[in-house]
């Protein structure tokens, strides 16, 4: 009889950790409960001062971050951390969708839920954001198609490793992109001198589950332009198309 092999079982510190940072100690309390239930290892913060010195004595995995808090606001908290890390942020708030949403991006947000949320999806969505980092950190694209490819794209001396989700300027320079920033460019890359609709885009990267109309994309690729262009205001490399979307416009090589 063949014998079977022993179970084993992730121990603590092998957990994904994840960083809650809530100023209503039920509301924190609840999500730690919950995360710690489904599998993670959970450090709590009821502000930002506390959030910041548990980001340097035990880096997590990724933050979920409330906007509202007694001291600094989640906003400028995420403006900060992305500042110098691309550590991964998901956006907590009750104050609803709109302009706080676009807010939260706008500071580097990787995705926004908006409480009241459903426990299941926000763990869903928890482990989604995690696994793009996880592929971001493995050298693996995500987009449709390139899983596990090795691709060097070139345009107008700019380098972009799709593998390894690297983009280089024309001086050798590692621009830093979030990773939605990164998922973006590639798709409009990818089909370069080609008109892509906010739809379009919204299912080649697989974005937050946002309907067609979601402005996100807007806000991302103003980012982008931001990052890549000589003048954002008048991007030669990201047009906009008039009641169609937007065209990336250099020719693209590709290695």
């Amino acid at each position: 009889m063949l014998a079977m092999p022993a179970m084993t079982h992730p121990t603590q510190a092998q957990l994904p950790h994840l960083l809650i940072v809530d100023d209503d100690q039920d509301h924190r309390l609840l999500l730690g409960r919950l995360f710690g239930e489904n599998g993670f290892r959970v450090s709590l913060a009821p502000d930002g001062s506390t959030m910041l010195k548990l980001l340097q004595a035990s880096p997590p995995d990724l933050v979920i971050l409330d906007l509202m808090l007694p001291d600094e606001d989640g906003l400028s908290l995420c403006r900060r951390v992305r500042a110098n890390s691309d550590l991964p942020i998901i956006m907590l708030t009750a104050l609803g969708r709109g302009p706080h949403k676009l807010a939260g991006f706008d500071m580097g947000a990787d995705d926004y839920v908006a409480k009241p949320f459903d426990s299941a999806e926000l763990v869903a969505r928890t482990r989604a954001v995690l696994r793009r980092a996880h592929q971001r950190g493995e050298g693996v694209s995500v987009l449709p198609g390139r899983k596990g490819t090795k691709r060097v794209y070139r345009f107008d001396g700019w380098r972009v490793d799709a593998a390894k989700r690297e983009v280089f300027s024309p001086a050798d320079v590692l621009i830093t992109l979030t990773s939605g920033e990164i998922d973006l460019l590639l798709a409009l890359i990818e089909h370069a001198q080609t008109v892509l609709t906010r739809e379009h885009l919204v299912e080649l990267t697989r974005n937050r589950g946002g309907d067609a109309n979601d402005r996100s994309v807007d806000i991302l690729i103003s980012r982008i332009r931001r990052k890549i262009e000589q003048n954002p205001r008048q991007p030669r490399f990201i047009k906009t198309v008039r009641s169609g979307g937007y065209l990336f416009a250099p020719s693209v090589t590709l290695e």
